[in-house]
């Protein structure tokens, strides 16, 4: 029994420590992409692939085939023997025949390996599709992971302008008694007090929302007791190297229109196979039987048709026009890509520099939001005077906290841009 109960404390401990565990962003882009309904396309691209070549491997098995023909022909093959005795009956202008065929491939000139290579690279090309879908996930998770920490940051921010509020609001309080200060003092700290106290419901309210979506998304129940580990700073290559998943769905485009080209090369080759026929008919194969009778032949066949040459050239130059397609795409994705990092990165300087200005800023309003409690505590300042230099040191430290999410989120940015 003691041991029962041991299993189950240890149980629940686990449990409530894994629940307790902090969310990473690493963790909601891989619960996004698995979760996404777009995903369960990935198994039915893999379904319809394998029936797909099923059906082209069939082409290796015999082939049958059952064939009737009725025909009324204008002459017949006459024997011109006429002598006394000696009587053959012309054949009958209606003819018969029903027959079965059974064909074995032996040669197809790589048509059947053609066809196979190509259902490949197009599966491959619609995965390849569905894969630059789900990455443009990621930076819907980008705005909302970064933006339920930003809020928790000002709301922290905010309460910290609280205690700021409740220190000077006990101690005029204390002042008024003493009748060295008057109750309006009072009244304008409790003022600003509320008002932080209506940002602090805002920004809790845009972080619900922000949770709620976000829990859509990576299919967990989330909720105010989750807590988001704040990502690390990433490193910033400045000459990176792309490796989006487009320029692979490109290259597979380009494997496409090779495997095209080369099934179609296919028709200008020979084609090599064994049948065997047998049937019914009327004549058989014995054309100077003027009655039904069965019959079967066998052999090898070759067929060759050379009108398969008419078009050659110009598939391959459809094929490279094709290809020069495909590479100017490619080429514009390159181009707007690096223009779009040559960019984030012009933003990733300029938040590293309003950052540093911040915190002179912030140094600068945190000395003068301290003098001047102290000259309203001596009666030089009013507390109006005093509240905007508080404020102004709290929209100094807001701004900070912006930049430093905003930077952060630029960093992300870049890195999911250049396919990191």
């Amino acid at each position: 029994m003691r041991m029962y109960i041991f299993l189950l404390l240890l149980v629940s401990v686990c449990v409530n420590a894994q629940a307790q565990s902090p969310l990473t962003i690493e963790k909601c882009y891989e619960r996004a992409h698995n979760n996404y309904p777009l995903i369960k396309q990935k198994q039915l691209i893999e379904q319809s692939k394998e029936y797909s070549i099923a059906n082209v491997r069939s082409g290796y098995l015999p082939q049958i085939s059952i064939n009737a023909q009725a025909t009324y022909q204008s002459d017949v093959t006459q024997v011109p023997i006429a002598a006394p005795g000696f009587d053959i009956e012309p054949l009958s202008k209606d003819q018969y025949k029903f027959y079965g065929e059974i064909s074995q491939s032996l040669y197809d000139g790589g048509a059947i390996k053609g066809q196979k290579l190509l259902m490949e690279t197009n599966a491959r090309i619609d995965d390849q599709k569905l894969e630059v879908e789900l990455y443009k996930i990621k930076e819907r998770i980008n705005q909302l992971f970064f933006g339920i920490l930003l809020v928790d940051e000002q709301t922290a921010q905010i309460r910290l302008l609280q205690n700021d509020l409740e220190r000077n609001i006990t101690r005029v309080e204390s002042a008024v008694r003493n009748g060295i200060a008057y109750k309006m003092s009072i009244d304008l700290l409790r003022a600003e007090y509320l008002k932080a106290t209506q940002r602090i419901i805002e920004t809790q309210s845009m972080r619900q929302a922000y949770v709620t979506m976000l829990g859509y998304f990576i299919n967990l129940p989330l909720d105010d007791n989750t807590v988001f580990e704040k990502p690390v700073v990433l490193s910033f290559e400045d000459q990176p190297i792309l490796t989006r998943p487009e320029l692979t769905l490109f290259n597979y485009q380009s494997e496409l229109l090779g495997a095209q080209y080369e099934l179609g090369k296919t028709k200008t080759l020979p084609r090599v196979g064994l049948f065997l026929q047998g049937g019914y008919g009327k004549p058989a194969l014995n054309m100077l039987k003027n009655e039904f009778d069965t019959y079967y032949l066998g052999g090898v066949r070759l067929n060759w048709s050379l009108s398969g040459f008419y078009n050659t050239k110009r598939d391959e130059q459809i094929r490279d026009l094709n290809l020069q397609q495909v590479n100017a795409q490619m080429e514009t994705f390159e181009f707007n890509t690096t223009l779009l990092t040559t960019q984030q990165k012009q933003e990733l300087n300029k938040l590293n520099k309003l950052i540093e200005v911040d915190d002179k800023i912030i140094a600068l309003r945190t000395s003068i939001k301290t003098m001047a409690e102290a000259q309203q505590e001596n009666g030089v300042i009013t507390t109006n005077d005093y509240l905007r230099e508080l404020n102004a040191e709290d929209q100094a430290k807001q701004n900070r906290l912006l930049h430093e999410m905003q930077l952060l989120m630029a960093l992300y940015a870049y890195q999911n841009t250049i396919g990191n």
